[in-house]
């Protein structure tokens, strides 16, 4: 590793928030665009090699390779924006991110929409120019649904000077995040600033995914890369249990890549992919993890007391990776 790189790492290392020179490297290597077309001033990277990217930030850091994929997760939804208000929002250095739950409501007042709502888990909120959020839609006092009876939804892009961050993230890992809660109070939003999931704008193949596959196979690598990090540190002794890891890991890489050329190759050909298709990646995806999971906690009794030192690498990996392992997406009562 390069002595820039080091330097990286240790800026990383337990910090609360990332310091200035994480932050301006991230902007300097265009990261927070990866997903982003070039006409945006984005890297507009095929999904393997944005794939491969943010394994190797997870690789290095397992704040840094969360925020940059959650982040640049969010920034792919300049895909879901009408171009001209894309255009509007890219024109200058731009960083989305928010909450996927359903935490508050749209009222409905003309051509604009009144938010009110309190939403969680907003990952890199101290360093979000945007804030995007999902708010039932309501109209007269009344909460619309859909003709299959759920709430009706949509999503909005806010202003981060229109919103208040709740500074109560305090977990043992993954601490540079800053995954706080926000606040909006009665702010209104004109509608070209809503967009709705799978709805794309942009031609680029990138967006014809569907957008579940897109959160699961940027989610996974992430376990990978923080996976094959704790590897590292766990070396050089030679055991049974590090055999297994490596060997869910490279499993794991095997089948991530598996279908990222899979997907790719579908969407030369169509955006078509079927709810069986789906569902089969996320249910590899959570049992990969899973199997991950199973081999790092097989191992970590038989590191020595450095695996328990909270000044130590290995013992940071272990910290972030099991925070990661919180988030709802491959933790489902029935996987």
């Amino acid at each position: 590793m390069n002595k820039s790189m080091q330097q990286l790492k240790q800026g990383c290392k337990d910090a609360l928030v990332f310091p200035e020179e994480v932050l301006n490297w991230i902007a300097k290597e265009n990261l927070w665009n990866i997903w982003v077309p070039k006409a945006f001033g984005g890297l507009e990277m095929p999904l393997s090699e944005g794939l491969k990217k943010l394994q190797s930030l997870a690789r290095l850091d397992g704040s840094l390779g969360w925020t940059v994929t959650l982040c640049s997760g969010a920034n792919y939804f300049i895909g879901n924006l009408q171009p001209e208000v894309a255009e509007e929002i890219f024109a200058q250095s731009t960083v989305f991110g928010g909450s996927g739950g359903m935490f508050g409501t749209a009222e409905k007042e003309g051509d604009s929409y009144r938010l009110n709502g309190t939403w969680r888990y907003a990952t890199g909120a101290p360093y979000l120019t945007h804030f995007t959020l999902n708010a039932i839609i309501v109209e007269n006092g009344v909460g619309l649904k859909n003709e299959d009876g759920i709430a009706k939804f949509m999503s909005f892009v806010v202003p981060a000077s229109e919103v208040t961050i709740i500074k109560d993230w305090n977990t043992m890992g993954l601490k540079a995040t800053a995954t706080h809660s926000f606040e909006v109070n009665d702010v209104r939003v004109d509608k070209r600033y809503s967009f709705v999931y799978n709805q794309f704008y942009q031609p680029q193949n990138i967006f014809k995914i569907h957008f579940s596959l897109f959160a699961d196979l940027t989610l996974w690598l992430n376990y990978i890369g923080m996976a094959e990090h704790y590897l590292a540190e766990a070396q050089p002794k030679e055991t049974k249990r590090l055999v297994d890891l490596r060997q869910a890991i490279a499993e794991a890489n095997k089948r991530l890549y598996a279908y990222a050329i899979e997907i790719e190759s579908r969407t030369e050909r169509s955006a078509n992919f079927s709810a069986e298709y789906i569902e089969t990646v996320h249910n590899v995806a959570a049992s990969s993890v899973k199997q991950l999971s199973a081999a790092i906690l097989g191992l970590h009794p038989f590191l020595g007391i450095n695996a328990s030192r909270e000044d130590s690498t290995l013992n940071q990996i272990f910290r972030d990776y099991f925070t990661a392992t919180q988030h709802h997406i491959f933790t489902k009562e029935n996987e």
